[in-house]
């Protein structure tokens, strides 16, 4: 929980448990791609069964996919991180997915820390980028949602927020 020690992300929080409340029943088995973290727990506080990854490489390691027990995978803000998210696609064994990715902003470069090498973006996206991913991979967009992060700065950028969307959720059924 130490990642959201001092700026923890109510809005995407609770636009994004709406937004799994409206498409996913308490009854399915979520299986939330990446290690436990505060919104896994929000979902289980909220009555979801949840299941995470035990911190592997995901590019690498896709045996999580094929042998965990699961009716809808997710993955919140964590495919911008992977080098290759294709190959996760291609290997997700249930139906429905939901997903939520920050959108590329052009007036900010592409996040990196300094200090955690977990922690960076491979990839920025744009909304059309995330739907083509999904297309080629076998699956179909059934909603979306986009929406702003401001934050309470001073400054062009912080004001840009306050209307730029910052993040795309989308939920998916896969084409049989």
């Amino acid at each position: 929980m130490t990642m959201y020690e001092k700026t923890f992300p109510n809005k995407r929080f609770k636009l994004t448990l709406e937004f799994l409340k409206k498409h996913v029943s308490t009854s399915e088995t979520i299986f939330d791609f990446g290690v436990p973290n505060p919104f896994s727990k929000i979902m289980e506080e909220n009555g979801y069964k949840v299941k995470n990854t035990k911190g592997e490489d995901l590019d690498n390691d896709h045996t999580a996919l094929q042998t965990e027990e699961y009716t809808v995978f997710t993955a919140f803000e964590i495919f911008e991180h992977l080098l290759n998210p294709y190959t996760i696609l291609q290997n997700v064994k249930c139906d429905k997915l939901l997903i939520s990715i920050p959108l590329r902003l052009w007036f900010s470069p592409a996040y990196r820390s300094k200090t955690d090498m977990w922690d960076r973006h491979y990839h920025e996206f744009e909304d059309w980028q995330l739907d083509w991913l999904l297309e080629k991979t076998g699956w179909k967009i059934t909603d979306r949602l986009q929406f702003t992060h401001p934050v309470k700065k001073l400054g062009l950028r912080p004001l840009l927020r306050y209307f730029t969307p910052r993040y795309y959720i989308v939920v998916a059924e896969k084409i049989k």
